[in-house]
């Protein structure tokens, strides 16, 4: 039992250390002697874990699809196929925007590694988090609360791309933590906004419509720069 534990301590420490290395230079930089130097272990245990670079990738991805899942849907409820299992409608859409988008901002290569493999891949609702985000995309698209018309994989597909992508601009224009965190309320402040006149029934939601003019109020001071 203490070997099992120890095998999966030093492949989690791996995976780590291969998240650390995404994270600052990016999939190109990313090599398994690299990895298990920075994990503290040699690189014929690495290899015993994994064999190539493209499994490091493909377990941090599986790694960032089931962090989101337990995240964002952990709460609501989720069976063994991925499907929702009811008490969403009792989670805040605020609440699961901004877990969303904290971790996007936080943890911007991981994502745009996630977001790219999945979006390529042959069968992306193989992938865990994918197919709830979709799956609960389609739910509030049939809902009675929601507008007609709305083509839900489009939408899922636009707004995961808008979640993950944001961070680059992120990036690119915030130069302190305060800025940071200024450039994640103005997107969580966008996301809601456009669920209420573009996905849901504004009158149907004014708890949303309130926490979106509440916040709008609290952020009047934020200064955007370009």
């Amino acid at each position: 039992m203490a070997r099992r534990r120890d095998k999966a301590a030093t492949r989690e420490a791996i995976l780590e250390a291969a998240r650390t290395v995404l994270a600052s230079d990016g999939p190109d930089a990313l090599s398994l002697s690299k990895v298990a130097n920075l994990a503290g272990i040699n690189r014929g245990t690495a290899y015993q874990h994994f064999e190539t670079r493209e499994q490091l990738i493909k377990a941090t991805v599986q790694w960032v699809s089931d962090h989101l899942s337990n995240t964002i849907f952990g709460e609501v409820g989720v069976d063994e196929a991925g499907h929702w299992e009811g008490g969403a409608e009792d989670r805040p859409l605020y609440e699961v925007v901004e877990g969303l988008v904290d971790f996007a901002v936080d943890n911007p290569a991981l994502c745009r590694i996630w977001l790219f493999e999945v979006l390529a891949s042959d069968k992306p609702g193989e992938d865990k988090f994918f197919r709830q985000f979709k799956e609960s995309t389609q739910q509030m698209a049939k809902a009675e609360v929601a507008k007609g018309g709305i083509d839900s994989e489009a939408l899922s597909v636009l707004m995961l791309a808008g979640y993950f992508l944001w961070p680059v601009w992120v990036d690119s224009h915030a130069k302190t933590k305060k800025e940071r965190e200024n450039m994640k309320t103005r997107m969580r402040q966008e996301v809601l906004r456009l669920f209420l006149h573009g996905v849901i029934k504004t009158d149907d939601h004014p708890h949303i419509l309130k926490h979106v003019r509440d916040r709008e109020k609290q952020r009047s001071d934020i200064k955007v720069s370009w």
